[in-house]
């Protein structure tokens, strides 16, 4: 008997999610805080696109990346990519499936920037020989279209923060997984950077058929780059489609709790947010 047709990338199956307790996060009765679910009993299943995920602060995006990467698990349910049980995979298997770009995310080890490409290149799924989408060799592509040419022999910690994020997009793309997850990848960059990174990203998404799904805070990148858009709601309410479909000004206004003349300020005041975050975060500030 021949399998159903596969229409999914990714399916949450009745998936319930919650971070443990910290240590020492009290009430004002001095009773221990236990965080709230961030997903009770979710299923939904979302086609292989590029996608964009949006919503305010909080809403899960993130979370929702990291469950569908296998990056956590959730306390009941399944979360499969291509029909595979991502829990169950062992650590080599689940990054052949998805590989993710976290936010904030920093390079620990000074190795240089064409050491750890090169060494990806050739130990990940594509085992240096892929071509590009517009040329002969894969590696020469991306260096190109990240515009790494002037720091591939700098050290990781040595770069700054708009081309670490360049060189984990490449990284992203050299390991080869069957699906890629960023989580605000681009913050960093220039404006011109940012839409040379979406415009290739998009092409190398639907030419390879890779899916790819990037949580963006800046809307007009995701109404002029995405495929489809996934818009989380606060309460967990989701709207899936065009960017036309999802982000009219309404469904907007809902989502983020704003009126739409506003979301263009509340973008500055998340950029501003996320560099602070990276700076205090980053291995130089230490």
């Amino acid at each position: 008997m021949q399998e159903p047709r596969r229409t999914n990338f990714i399916d949450f199956e009745n998936v319930s999610f919650s971070y443990p307790p910290v240590e020492g996060d009290l009430d004002e009765n001095g009773k221990q805080i236990v965080p709230s679910p961030v997903f009770e009993h979710f299923s939904g299943g979302f086609p292989g696109a590029f996608t964009s995920i949006i919503g305010p602060n909080g809403c899960g995006k993130s979370t929702l990346m990291l469950l569908a990467s296998g990056r956590l698990i959730p306390s009941q349910g399944k979360v499969k990519l291509l029909g595979q049980d991502i829990a169950s995979l062992d650590e080599e298997k689940r990054n052949l499936l998805a590989s993710v770009i976290y936010q904030n995310m920093e390079f620990e080890s000074n190795e240089k920037v064409e050491n750890l490409l090169s060494f990806v290149y050739k130990n990940g799924a594509l085992k240096a020989n892929a071509k590009g989408i517009k040329s002969e060799d894969l590696f020469s592509e991306v260096v190109d279209k990240f515009e790494l040419s002037s720091v591939m022999n700098h050290g990781l910690t040595e770069i700054s923060k708009g081309e670490n994020q360049r060189v984990l997009l490449a990284f992203s793309l050299l390991y080869g997984s069957a699906g890629i997850f960023m989580d605000e990848p681009l913050f960093a960059m220039e404006d011109r950077q940012k839409n040379s990174a979406l415009e290739y990203l998009r092409e190398y998404s639907e030419a390879t058929k890779t899916p790819m799904f990037i949580s963006m805070h800046e809307l007009d990148l995701s109404r002029k780059y995405a495929e489809k858009v996934l818009l989380i709601c606060p309460n967990k309410d989701m709207s899936y489609g065009t960017p036309e479909e999802v982000m009219t000004n309404d469904d907007l206004e809902k989502a983020y709790g704003i009126p739409a003349a506003m979301l263009k300020h509340n973008e500055d005041m998340t950029r501003e947010f996320l560099s602070q975050q990276s700076e205090a975060m980053s291995p130089k500030a230490k």
